[in-house]
């Protein structure tokens, strides 16, 4: 079943002692008479192979002259019933009935054709155009030609072919040369020249791409799939996309397909029926996987959640188990998350969307405010133009100007004309970063309760100077040590992790490959039953003391060691605000930008919205590298940072923290 040398991935399996007459009669016996034995069907069909289920086909119809597919939909209904037949075709006529049914009547379902498309192998390519003809007497390229348009269509014809360059060769200045190519073909060239990105995309080896996308970083400074949004557009844009997930991982992009045929209201039972299904023998234990590390729950239990009845049954079956209860971690997933560790120590330049102002006067701004304040009623739009237009050091000159003009506390006036949201923000504009950061940690720790969210955020993403500057910051606004309040607040190891990373002493060195590999060692030990070496207390000793790119080196020895993603293993393995910091150090580590969109994200999605933390990130982050944070929110979330942001907020809160994100991607 699995290719030879590879080992078998997938979650139903050819089944021992079969026979198919036995099998063939048993189904006749769960249709005959009034009604029908479901649970009977859905056993016997889920535990046999595809391979199997066509020789009970055979069988079924040499016993009683009688087509079982036919009877089959005869006997069962709804989703049940088309998930049940879907297991009964070959994978080949599996494909070709889903590309006729999204190419049939009114309208095309090109969701479907590229999911197809873009995913299958040559030889399953091959073995789809073959099934094709041979079931509807047609040809496919001439069908699919008929009913698409433009550069999708072209794409779609070239995949049609089979013939992507098999792995076995890749050539070092070919992928320097197709990544160049790409870069003139899109950001370098004014309009697209889509037929390089079809040439390259289209035939190019899964391995050969996979070098061309890590060298397209390294010069283009931004992942190809940012650069095919900003180029391509409509179906093409989707169908390149695709393309270019299925080449990193499948698994990761079935993974994603079937969360969201699952998220929000009503789900997807077409694009879910058809990735069970045709996932099921080749590559469902590692999408299973790749769903539990990206998604925090098992595709198991999303489907408990999502469906019901006889339906569910048989989902869950070929599903084939549950992650969050064996807690196993597969090879693809391990593969994904070391290549995520190699392009997380790619360089990439970060960028603020708030510059310094040219022709900048700082007493004309402030003569600007004055009249936006003076007299009845407040000009919040000419405040927020002045304020989110401004860099950091040039507010503070605005403040000193304010001052020597009129005699007048800037930040006193404005808290006085202001309020609501808005003040918060404009306000926080207004101090120095590390008075900011201080005045988020005091809000934080005083009063009844602790805001441990606030605290893991702050703590776990500043560098060492930020963390001297803050220290620095709240002694001279509150005359106590962040470390004495940090410790009178909170305990246990959550205490020590955030004294430890309050002395902002990490070390700031190169990377050490021996030390690397000792600290993994340390790490990976569940042996250890020495209170005074927990694992609490060895991660924070490698976690808040190492550079960077130290521990990016770290964990990718971590998962040759153990075929876990470090972060995968915290979560199995601790719990709580212990649990929460390190993950936060681990994700600040991976991929900075992507941490804090994950927040802005969270910060909005579902009723209400938690505008302490979109406005704290939004300040923040703005001189720093919220251009790239907008990038990883719409590679993320497929939905731009600006976009969610004027459909979450209102008024001049909107208006502000629109000028802050700096625009629409």
């Amino acid at each position: 079943m699995a290719p030879q040398g590879k080992v078998y991935r997938g979650s139903v399996k050819d089944f021992q002692g079969f026979d198919a007459n036995q099998d063939a009669e048993a189904l006749y016996n769960a249709m005959k008479g009034f009604g029908s034995d479901k649970e009977a069907i859905l056993d016997l069909i889920t535990s046999r192979s595809n391979k199997q289920r066509v020789e009970i086909c055979q069988a079924y119809k040499s016993l009683y002259g009688k087509d079982l597919i036919a009877d089959l939909k005869y006997e069962l209904t709804g989703k049940f019933e088309r998930l049940i037949v879907s297991l009964m075709r070959p994978p080949a006529y599996g494909d070709a009935k889903e590309i006729k049914d999204a190419i049939s009547g009114v309208g095309t379902d090109e969701k479907c054709l590229i999911e197809i498309l873009a995913s299958r192998t040559n030889q399953e390519i091959h073995d789809l155009v073959a099934a094709y003809k041979d079931a509807y007497g047609r040809d496919l390229e001439a069908d699919i030609v008929g009913d698409t348009s433009g550069h999708f269509k072209k794409m779609l014809v070239v995949l049609l072919q089979g013939a992507r360059e098999e792995d076995d060769v890749v050539s070092e200045d070919l992928v320097e040369q197709d990544a160049k190519d790409l870069l003139e073909a899109g950001e370098l060239k004014w309009g697209t020249d889509e037929a390089q990105f079809i040439f390259i995309l289209g035939r190019r080896s899964r391995q050969h791409l996979r070098l061309v996308f890590d060298e397209y970083l390294k010069i283009a400074g931004k992942p190809i799939e940012r650069s095919i949004r900003g180029e391509l557009s409509g179906d093409f844009e989707k169908l390149m996309l695709a393309v270019v997930k299925c080449i990193r991982s499948k698994a990761e992009y079935f993974a994603e397909r079937l969360y969201k045929a699952m998220k929000g209201l009503g789900t997807r039972d077409n694009t879910l029926i058809r990735i069970m299904v045709s996932r099921s023998e080749i590559d469902m234990l590692d999408i299973r996987e790749v769903f539990r590390t990206k998604y925090e729950k098992s595709l198991y239990n999303m489907i408990k959640e999502d469906t019901s009845g006889e339906y569910k049954k048989a989902l869950l079956k070929l599903c084939g188990g549950d992650d969050d209860a064996a807690g196993e971690f597969f090879p693809e997933a391990a593969q994904v998350a070391y290549r995520m560790w190699e392009l997380s120590a790619v360089k990439v330049e970060l960028r603020g969307t708030v510059q310094p102002a040219g022709d900048f006067n700082d007493d004309g701004d402030a003569q600007v405010l004055r009249k936006a304040m003076k007299g009845l009623g407040t000009d919040e739009g000419a405040i927020i133009e002045v304020l989110t237009k401004r860099s950091n050091a040039q507010r503070q000159q605005i403040i000193k100007a304010y001052k020597a003009h009129y005699g007048r506390d800037l930040l006193a006036d404005l808290k006085s004309e202001l309020s609501g949201s808005l003040a918060k923000l404009i306000l926080g504009l207004m101090l120095t970063p590390a008075q900011y950061d201080a005045k988020q940690l005091r809000k934080a720790v005083e009063g009844a309760g602790t805001d441990e969210s606030v605290l893991i955020e702050i703590m776990a993403t500043r560098n060492n100077q930020e963390i001297r500057a803050i220290n620095e910051a709240y002694q001279e606004a509150y005359h106590k040590s962040l470390e004495d309040d940090l410790s009178s607040d909170t305990s246990g190891h959550f205490k020590r992790i955030l004294v430890s990373l309050a002395l902002g002493n990490r070390d700031e060195g190169p990377e050490n490959l021996t030390q690397a590999h000792e600290d993994a060692k340390k790490l990976a030990d569940v042996s250890s039953n020495d209170s005074s070496d927990s694992l609490e207390t060895r991660f924070l000793s490698i976690l808040c003391t190492r550079s960077y790119p130290q521990l990016r080196r770290v964990f990718q020895e971590f998962i040759k060691m153990t075929n876990h993603d470090v972060e995968h293993a915290i979560k199995k393995r601790m719990s709580g605000d212990v649990r929460d910091a390190f993950v936060a150090i681990v994700r600040s580590v991976k991929n900075k930008p992507a941490f804090f969109a994950d927040k802005l994200y969270k910060s909005m999605k579902g009723a209400g919205t938690d505008e302490r933390t979109l406005t704290r990130i939004m300040i923040s982050r703005s001189e720093i590298d919220l251009f790239n944070i907008r990038g990883e929110f719409i590679d993320l979330f497929d939905k731009s940072l600006h976009h969610m942001i004027e459909k979450d907020t209102s008024g001049d809160y909107r208006k502000a923290l629109l000028a802050l994100c700096g625009g629409e991607d």
